[in-house]
């Protein structure tokens, strides 16, 4: 049992002294993988579908469209729906938040105006 830990032990120890050394021997590669990492954080941004940016101080008719996902010129009955749509996966009674769930609301009442 002791000849266990003791040999789990040195084991660790090992792995340790190994990581240390690989991350002296190459300053560069916690820099290098920073960089690729914002790479391909940027590239999957680029590629994304969703708006990006937070909530403006005053809704817009835009902001309010990009968050029901409808045109700016969307007739009553779209916007309704998509809210129903929206606020479904949304709503803070299914684990959404309320401050998301105000800014929906503030959009259709935006966009029913």
């Amino acid at each position: 049992m002791a000849s266990t830990a003791v040999a789990a032990g040195i084991g660790l120890a090992a792995i340790g002294f190994a990581g240390r050394y690989l991350l002296r021997r190459m300053p560069n590669l916690s820099q290098r993988m920073a960089e690729t990492v914002k790479k391909l954080d940027s590239q999957s941004l680029a590629n994304s579908k969703y708006y990006k940016g937070g909530f403006e101080p005053k809704m817009t008719r835009r902001e309010a469209s990009l968050i029901l996902g409808v045109s700016p010129t969307a007739n009553k009955a779209k916007v309704k729906e998509q809210f129903k749509k929206v606020m479904a996966v949304n709503h803070p009674d299914r684990g959404g938040s309320p401050y998301i769930a105000a800014k929906i609301n503030e959009a259709k009442d935006l966009l029913e105006k």
